[in-house]
This record gives structure tokens, C-alpha cells and sequence, in this order.
């Protein structure tokens, strides 16, 4: 979602209320379409006498976000009003302050940006309809919100991120299911997360990187399984681990760094020589 809205969100979020004036480096003052604002016309005129709205800083006509988000966040209920409106960040800002029960039918509105305005403010249940929205950022956000058996759904989600965004929040009996993504990094996402009996089945993962978090994670009884891994970085981590017993098969590693990594081990192992 390219737009204002979500820049808004976060500085209210921490208590921010940027300066927004026309002529302070921001936008002037125009309407959706680009036309110039007509106060003199305006239903809403009668607010200015008791600071409700302002050109250029809080006007509901305004085709700035933060403009149109501090008109409602001064006139709150005055955004019911607003939920059909033709510009889609009056729509999605207007979502932000409306009354919770006039939030459903947005679920359904044609742009990406009212539809999660309208999602993230309702119940979970209602997100469930939203696990195939076209739009690959909704979906990104719903995963981020729905959990457990709703999650179901999105394992095969188009978009590798959603999937790594579901990778990191199902279940963990769940996640076998998802060793085998087409994605290296949904499968890294995995690795990290999946039962260790699991884990084992994923070091012959094809990608170096899925298999260096399986390494980082097995038992070290375990870690004999990968010391002839094909990748260097991996016998790194494995060195880094492996029962003291079997480091001499990697001493004589072809890569330097794997050898001199064993060599910590021995020294360490050794202990501190005697004077």
C-alpha cells in the first residue's frame, strides 16, 4: 500500500503529529482531483469558526492524508459520512475513526488500502475472508493478525512473504507441512521454528541457508549427519558443535575456515596448558 495512511497510522501511533501546513514544504492545499479547495461552499464551513477544520491543515475535501486524518480526528463522527466517498484515502481514513459496525461492508471496497483500514480495526473472524484478497499486502497483514487453524489457508499462499509470514506464526505441529515450500527463505523460516525430530528431515534441504539454521539447531549428537555437507558454511556451524570424537575428520577439511574453527574446538577442549 503506497499511500499516506499507513505513515499516519505509525506517528500516531507514537504520539507524532507532524506539521502539515500549505507552505511548510508539504502539498498545497488541493481537492482529490487536484482542484482548489472552496471553503466558501463547503458544507463543513461552520466548523472553522470553532477550530473543527483549517485549510491546508485539516479539511476532509483535502487530497492529503494527514489533512483529512486530523479533519476526523477533530470531527469523529463525521466520518460515517465518508465511507463511500469516490477518493479511496477519504474511504480508508474515514475507517479509522467510523463506528465499528459500519466497518464490514468496506471488507469488500476496490482498493487494497480501505480494505485493511477496514480489516484492522474489526475482529479476527472477519479477516478470514481476506486470506485470498488479491492484493498481496492485505494478505501479508492478515497473516501478520490470524493465528493457529485459520492460517490454514494461506500455507499456499502465491506470494513467497506470505507464506514466510505464516512460516513464522503456525502452529508448530503444523509447520512439517510447509518443509518443502518452494521458497529457500520460507523454508529457512521453517528450519527455525519446526520440531527438532522434524528438523532432521531438512538436511538435505537443497539451499545452503536452510540447512546452516538446521545446524544451528540440531542436538549436537545429531550434527554428524551433516559434517560432509557439500557447503563450507555449514560444516562451519557443525564444527562450531559436533562431539569432540568426530572433529578429526574435519581438521582436514578443505576449507580454512572449517579447519580453523576445529582447531578452536581441540584448544578449548584441551584446556589451559599447566606453567
Amino acid at each position: 500500500m503506497t499511500t499516506d495512511l499507513a505513515m499516519d497510522i505509525d506517528q500516531a501511533r507514537a504520539g507524532q503529529e507532524p506539521e502539515c501546513r500549505e507552505g511548510h514544504g508539504w502539498p498545497r492545499a488541493a481537492d482529490w482531483q487536484g482542484n482548489e479547495l472552496r471553503c466558501a461552499t463547503c458544507a463543513h464551513a461552520p466548523l472553522a469558526a470553532g477550530g473543527g477544520c483549517e485549510p491546508g491543515r485539516a479539511c476532509v475535501h483535502d487530497r492529503y492524508a494527514r489533512r483529512i486524518d486530523r479533519f476526523f480526528a477533530w470531527n469523529p463522527a463525521l466520518a460515517a459520512v465518508y465511507l463511500d466517498h469516490p477518493y479511496f484515502e477519504t474511504r480508508a481514513i474515514a475507517a479509522k475513526h467510523a463506528s465499528i459496525f459500519l466497518l464490514p461492508p468496506l471488507l469488500s471496497d476496490p482498493d487494497a488500502t480501505v480494505r485493511w483500514s477496514a480489516a484492522a480495526r474489526l475482529p479476527c473472524r472477519y479477516l478470514l475472508c481476506l486470506r485470498e484478497d488479491p492484493d498481496r499486502e492485505v494478505r501479508i497483514r492478515v497473516a501478520h493478525r490470524l493465528g493457529g487453524a485459520d492460517l490454514t489457508l494461506m500455507l499456499t499462499d502465491p506470494d513467497y512473504y506470505v507464506r514466510q509470514v505464516v512460516a513464522r506464526r503456525l502452529s508448530a505441529h503444523m509447520l512439517p507441512l510447509m518443509m518443502r515450500d518452494a521458497d529457500a527463505e520460507v523454508r529457512r523460516a521453517v528450519a527455525e521454528r519446526i520440531d527438532i525430530e522434524s528438523l532432521l528431515a531438512m538436511t538435505s534441504d537443497p539451499d545452503a541457508r536452510v540447512r546452516i539454521e538446521v545446524a544451528r539447531r540440531l542436538p549436537a549428537a545429531q550434527l554428524a549427519w551433516m559434517r560432509d555437507d557439500p557447503d563450507w558454511r555449514v560444516r562451519y556451524e557443525v564444527a562450531g558443535r559436533l562431539d569432540a570424537g568426530l572433529l578429526a575428520e574435519l581438521m582436514v577439511d578443505t576449507d580454512p575456515m572449517v579447519r580453523e574453527r576445529c582447531r578452536e574446538r581441540a584448544a578449548g577442549l584441551a584446556g589451559p596448558c599447566e606453567s
